[in-house]
C-alpha cells in the first residue's frame, strides 16, 4: 500500500514497476487494460510496460483478454491478470477456534474450513491442527501455493515470526511460530496480528489513500490501523493495541493485568447480554481513537459484531455523534461506520494478503522502505 502512484524507469527498480503493473492487472479484473492504459497510469514508457507483460505473460501471469476499439488505428490488445497461476493460505488463530482460506492471485477464496482450537494447548498441537488445516484447504498438490499468512492474537513481532504474551496465554511468549509453521507446512509463512491482517484485507480494497481503524470485538478486542494508506504496526508490531486502553481506573480485572480495560468492560457486558451496554464501551473506545488519530472511517468487525451488526453500529456511531456535538477540544469530526461483515473469516482472507500483496508491490506498513522496497 503505502508506496508511489508512478513507476520509474531504471533497471535498478525493474520488480517495483512490475509490482504496479501487475497491480493494475489485479484492479482491472476480468475486464483487462490495455498496455497503453499501463503507461498512462504507471508514467512508464510504452517500451517499458512491453517488456514487463511480455515477462508477465511468459510467467503466466498475464494473458489477453480480447481487444478494445480504439480511437484511431488498430483495436488495442487488453491484458488481464491470470487468477489461478498462484494462490495463498490465509489461515486465523483464535484463542477458541481455527479458520483457513485458499485465495487466488484476484484474493477470491477456493477453498475454506473452520475447526474448534485451543490455543491454551502445548505450542506442538495448536501447529499440528493449524498445519493439518493448512493441507486440508490447500487440496490439489500440483496448485500452485506461495505461502501461508497467519494472523493470530498479539503482542507479537511480525517481523521474526515471534509471539509474545498473548493475554491469557502468557505460555505463547517468545515462540517462534512462523518457524513452527513453516517446518510443518514446507511454505513460507508471514506472520501478522489478526487485527492488521482484517484491516490489510480492508485497505486493499479501498481505492487511493485511506485513513480508518478497523475495530475487532469477538474473543478479544483490538484494532487495525491504516493511516495515510498504510498498515501502521509500530515499532514493535505493538500499535492497535485497544483493547487495554483504561477508561475505568478502579474497574474490573483485565486478563492483561490492569484494571478497567475496555476489552475487560466490552467483554463483561456482552457476557451479560448487554448490547447496547457493549456497544456503548466499545463506541467510548472509538471515539477517543478518532480524537486522537484524526480518521474518518471506522469499520466494526469479528464474530461478536456479526451476531447483531446493526446494534454495534448504531451505538458506537451514537457515541461519535454525540461527541461531536461538543465540538472543541473534547469533540470529534463526523466519522462514517460500518460493520465489515463475515465475521472471522475476513481476518483469515487478509492473512493471505499477508503474502498477496507483497506481488503486487502493496507490502503495506509503516517498516516497508526499511525492508526493502516494493517489489518482489
Amino acid at each position: 500500500m503505502n508506496r508511489s502512484n508512478s513507476g520509474a524507469n531504471l533497471p535498478t527498480l525493474r520488480g517495483h514497476n512490475a509490482a504496479l503493473v501487475l497491480d493494475l492487472l489485479r484492479v482491472a479484473g476480468e475486464r483487462g487494460i490495455s498496455r497503453i492504459e499501463l503507461a498512462e497510469r504507471t508514467g512508464l514508457t510504452p517500451q517499458a510496460v512491453s517488456k514487463i507483460t511480455a515477462r508477465l505473460r511468459a510467467e503466466g501471469l498475464a494473458a489477453e483478454a480480447g481487444h478494445r476499439a480504439s480511437t484511431g488505428g488498430k483495436p488495442r490488445t487488453v491484458l488481464r491478470l491470470v487468477p489461478d497461476a498462484g494462490h495463498a493460505v490465509g489461515l486465523h488463530l483464535d484463542r477458541d477456534g481455527l479458520t483457513v482460506v485458499l485465495v487466488d492471485l484476484a484474493g477470491t477464496v477456493v477453498s475454506s474450513r473452520t475447526a474448534p482450537l485451543d490455543f491454551g494447548a502445548p505450542a506442538g498441537e495448536v501447529v499440528a491442527a493449524a498445519a493439518g488445516a493448512v493441507a486440508e484447504v490447500r487440496g490439489d498438490e500440483a496448485r500452485p501455493v506461495l505461502g501461508v499468512g497467519a494472523a493470530v492474537p498479539g503482542p507479537l513481532d511480525h517481523r521474526d515470526g515471534v509471539l509474545h504474551r498473548v493475554t491469557g496465554f502468557p505460555q505463547w511468549d517468545g515462540y517462534r511460530l512462523g518457524d513452527a509453521l513453516a517446518a510443518r507446512t514446507g511454505l513460507p509463512v508471514a506472520i501478522d496480528k489478526d487485527t492488521n491482517a482484517a484491516a490489510l484485507g480492508l485497505a486493499l480494497q479501498t481505492p487511493g489513500p485511506a485513513d480508518f481503524a478497523y475495530l475487532h470485538l469477538g474473543t478479544g478486542l483490538g484494532a487495525g490501523l491504516v493511516l495515510g494508506g498504510a498498515l501502521h504496526r509500530g515499532a514493535r508490531t505493538g500499535a492497535g493495541e485497544f483493547g487495554h486502553q483504561t477508561v475505568q481506573l478502579d474497574g474490573v480485572r483485565c486478563g492483561c493485568g490492569g484494571r478497567g480495560c475496555l476489552e475487560a468492560l466490552c467483554l463483561a457486558a456482552v457476557a451479560r447480554g448487554d448490547v447496547a451496554e457493549a456497544a456503548r464501551v466499545l463506541g467510548t473506545g472509538a471515539a477517543n481513537l478518532v480524537a486522537l488519530l484524526d480518521i474518518d472511517r471506522v469499520v466494526l468487525g469479528g464474530r461478536t459484531v456479526a451476531a447483531d451488526p446493526g446494534a454495534y453500529v448504531r451505538g458506537v456511531r451514537a457515541v461519535l455523534d454525540e461527541r461531536a456535538r461538543r465540538g472543541g477540544a473534547g469533540g470529534v469530526p463526523a466519522v462514517d461506520v460500518t460493520a465489515g461483515g463475515g465475521g472471522d473469516r475476513p481476518v483469515a482472507e487478509g492473512a493471505a494478503q499477508l503474502v498477496l500483496a507483497p506481488l503486487f508491490g502493496r507490502v503495506g506498513g509503516n517498516d516497508a522502505d526499511r525492508d526493502g522496497g516494493w517489489g518482489p
